[in-house]
């Protein structure tokens, strides 16, 4: 079966609904629409996985991506579907990356993406996860957890996604709101 350069079948055409700068559905294009056109905006799911110590797991991208190809990015990142729902998406996607089934991650936020190639209304989910993982192969060449320290040594060198990058300062933001500081 041949592979598209997400690692997806391409069997079928992929489509996602486009959508405004509020989130409110306008129409419909295709995935390779969507990345080649950041002002079809579609939607995404983010889910930051932590551990029982703490410490994020992230995948470093396959080669073979298009988008940011081996750079390590957020623990569990994939499009909604025209026609799913968020939670549907997140549940899915964390199953077809990381293997994890029968768990609900828990929403945190949602914000718009603005990228050189694609723009995606994103929400954040996060949970607590010790593993063991089953990475998908075609998506994904390796993960692991890494301590906050680990993150901040390499924060701005090219070695992470700058969507990850704005991930991880929009969620250190809420998480210090979250303790009163």
């Amino acid at each position: 079966m041949r592979r598209d350069g997400e690692g997806r079948a391409e069997t079928a055409t992929e489509y996602f609904d486009v959508v405004d700068a509020r989130d409110r559905v306008i129409g419909r294009a295709s995935r390779e629409e969507c990345h080649g056109n950041p002002a079809l905006i579609h939607r995404a799911v983010h889910i930051l996985v932590f551990d029982s110590r703490g410490r994020l797991f992230l995948q470093r991208r396959s080669p073979s991506k298009r988008i940011q190809p081996d750079r390590w990015d957020t623990s569990v990142g994939g499009h909604v579907e025209a026609g799913e729902s968020w939670d549907r998406a997140a549940v899915r996607e964390l199953e077809e990356e990381l293997g994890v089934a029968g768990v609900r991650p828990e929403y945190l936020y949602a914000y718009l993406f603005r990228g050189h190639v694609e723009s995606e209304s994103t929400r954040t989910y996060t949970l607590e996860h010790d593993g063991p993982f089953r990475l998908h192969p075609e998506e994904i060449a390796e993960g692991r957890f890494w301590t906050s320290g680990e993150i901040d040594e390499n924060l701005g060198t090219g070695l992470f996604t700058p969507n990850f990058e704005q991930e991880i300062a929009r969620y250190r933001r809420l998480e210090k709101k979250g303790h009163g500081s």
